[in-house]
């Protein structure tokens, strides 16, 4: 036995539970920029944590001269440290983590010179990362004193709700927030919920002390044949890849923005006219006003663009500037923007089924008024649950 467990490959081969410890430590990182935390049971998941990771800190000092374990000896730390400052107070997951990660870096087979250099890296890692962060919050978070009064489930379970009154010096507001109920990771003893999600469909002022809920189920056809018989003009904004089901091009919507009187009687059209000018609109005559032209496909590029629109696009010098290759800054130059709305009447129950929408689902009712549609919700993309781009306020 003794034999078996001095060879260097089985050494090699347990260092890959380091890996997976560091792994672990990354993954937690991960959940804490992009996922609130809500623990069920404290005591239950510290001891759970705490047993994982004294396992994991025996098996590194057991392979504490393996290359992986010394990578997962450097990773360990640094990766705490968002979850240090955005799951404060959740010691259980933690001061193990945490603990592991000290001990290891300090008793691994790395030299001395090494882990004082790296000791000293992550001790001003964690200073300056926790002063950044206290300043942050006490200067860019705004607080206010809020009381959620209803809070519940919608009947399809996909939705949850919550009614906020907050308090403020315009004698406050009442807000009906609504997020989604299929992001949350379910774990034992704890749970993460997607951050961002949330959406107010509904705000009062001021503050209302009533808040009476009630949800139907509506079919897809009910809800359009209601939304038309307000009004013909109603658009919804869809995705990219939505209006590419809808056999739309890039250029199809693209349309022209903050031109003035003059050039609106240019292109014939009267000064007062608010309605979109699309570029597919307009003759090659019209297009040159702009500075723009339109190629045998049917894509709209710039002539004679300047070099440091190559330059700001990233384009190679001399290629055609097409405007859907060109910065959003730069197609403002030239008086375009891309379009992303669809008149609702134009759209059959056959598309709306084919953008994803639900033959019926949930609608929300707040004190006698309608402030949520999940037809709304799906065909808008209210919940993009795929969406992990980093925000400022995912900090707050």
């Amino acid at each position: 036995m003794k034999k078996f467990f001095s060879n260097i490959w089985t050494k090699r081969v347990i260092s890959l539970l380091s890996g997976l410890y560091a792994f672990m430590a990354c993954w937690l990182c991960y959940c804490s920029i992009f996922y609130s935390i809500e623990i069920s049971s404290r005591i239950s998941l510290c001891m759970l944590v705490t047993g994982i990771s004294i396992f994991a800190v025996v098996v590194m000092l057991y392979t504490r001269k393996q290359i992986i374990t010394r990578i997962a000896s450097v990773v360990i730390l640094p990766a705490m440290l968002p979850v240090v400052l955005l799951y404060f107070g959740e010691w259980g997951i933690i001061i193990p983590i945490i603990a592991a990660g000290v001990t290891i870096l300090l008793l691994s087979g790395a030299g001395e010179g090494f882990k004082t250099a790296f000791g000293t890296i992550f001790l001003l890692l964690y200073i300056f990362g926790a002063l950044g962060y206290f300043l942050f919050t006490s200067f860019f978070v705004t607080t206010s004193k809020t009381d959620v009064i209803a809070s519940g489930i919608s009947p399809s379970q996909r939705y949850r709700y919550k009614v906020v009154n907050t308090e403020d010096s315009s004698d406050g507001s009442t807000a009906v927030i609504i997020e989604p109920n299929y992001a949350d990771k379910h774990f034992p003893f704890v749970t993460f919920s997607l951050k961002n999600m949330d959406r107010t469909v509904y705000l009062e002022r001021p503050i209302t002390e009533t808040a009476d809920v009630q949800w139907i189920t509506q079919s897809r056809s009910e809800i359009t044949q209601y939304l038309n018989s307000i009004s013909d003009t109603i658009s919804v904004h869809l995705s990219e890849s939505s209006l590419k089901k809808l056999g739309y091009t890039y250029d199809n919507k693209l349309a022209l923005t903050g031109i003035t009187a003059e050039q609106k009687i240019q292109i014939g059209h009267k000064p007062s006219d608010i309605e979109k000018i699309y570029l597919d609109t307009l003759t090659d005559e019209q297009l040159a006003i702009f500075s723009l032209a339109r190629s045998s496909d049917g894509r709209y590029y710039i002539p004679n663009p300047p070099a440091k629109l190559y330059t700001d696009s990233k384009l190679d010098s001399g290629k055609t500037a097409y405007l859907s290759d060109i910065t959003p800054a730069w197609r403002e130059e030239y008086y375009t923007e891309k379009d992303d709305s669809v008149y609702l009447n134009t759209l059959t129950d056959e598309q709306l089924a084919m953008l994803g929408v639900p033959e019926s689902g949930d609608v929300m009712i707040f004190n006698g008024k309608i402030c949520f549609r999940y037809y709304i919700a799906d065909l808008e993309n209210y919940f993009d649950v795929d969406d992990r781009s980093i925000s400022i306020s995912l900090l707050s």
